[in-house]
């Protein structure tokens, strides 16, 4: 490896210890001191109770399948950097990301729709855009760690941009996509914090600046079903 990867690997490893192992907070659900934010178990399943089901519009059953999988895109890319790299981050993230795809998939049982998942191989996905995307991230976050690291930013701002392009009044899929959109915050942060502290800056494309400046510099979120 080149120094410059070199030291790039010793500071992240450093924060990494800092990032907890996703452990349960008593309700399946847990919160790194990096923000490494679980979504589902008990707790999410007791809200979802609670509410009761909605009639859905066909761009409430287009928008939960869409976004199924691209929560598993977040965990399959966080996966292949992870084996290429050695990096714990991304192996917290893409547990916490299995959580985050497995409450989509609550929504899905819970109304009938079918998973576009399926029987898929890791890598593999029913719509050709995020497979296509998939393919990309993967190539760039293979090429360098720095190149790793910005994927990742680059996947938790692309979520939060398309969780609040589907908003919903379905009060029980808003409620899965709000405690997505924190959990991408707060993963958005550990990404910036592992760049940052590398002396690299990020620039979003897909939320404002003046929006990711707001999340970057406010405090890891904690609350609703994510721990």
């Amino acid at each position: 490896m080149y120094g410059s990867t070199r030291r790039i690997i010793a500071v992240a490893l450093a924060s990494a210890t800092l990032v907890a192992s996703c452990g349960s907070n008593g309700h399946g659900n847990g919160q790194g001191d990096e923000g490494v934010t679980h979504v589902g178990g008990s707790l999410l399943d007791g809200q979802l109770a609670t509410i009761g089901t909605s009639v859905l519009t066909a761009a409430d059953r287009t928008n939960l399948a869409y976004m199924r999988e691209e929560e598993r895109l977040a965990h399959d890319v966080y996966v292949a950097l992870g084996e290429r790299w050695g990096l714990r981050t991304f192996e917290n993230i893409a547990r916490a990301e299995a959580t985050h795809t497995t409450a989509v998939k609550t929504l899905l049982d819970r109304y009938g729709i079918t998973d576009p998942v399926g029987t898929n191989a890791p890598g593999v996905f029913t719509d050709q855009e995020l497979q296509a995307l998939y393919t990309s991230l993967t190539a760039q976050g293979s090429a360098s760690l720095t190149e790793a690291l910005r994927v990742g930013a680059l996947i938790e701002e692309l979520d939060i941009a398309d969780l609040q392009a589907r908003r919903s009044a379905a009060a029980d899929v808003q409620l899965v996509f709000d405690n997505l959109e924190r959990g991408s915050r707060n993963h958005l942060r550990a990404f910036n914090r592992q760049l940052t502290n590398n002396g690299l800056t990020y620039r979003p494309t897909h939320i404002s600046q003046a929006d990711f400046d707001s999340i970057v510099n406010s405090p890891t979120e904690r609350g609703g079903s994510a721990g």
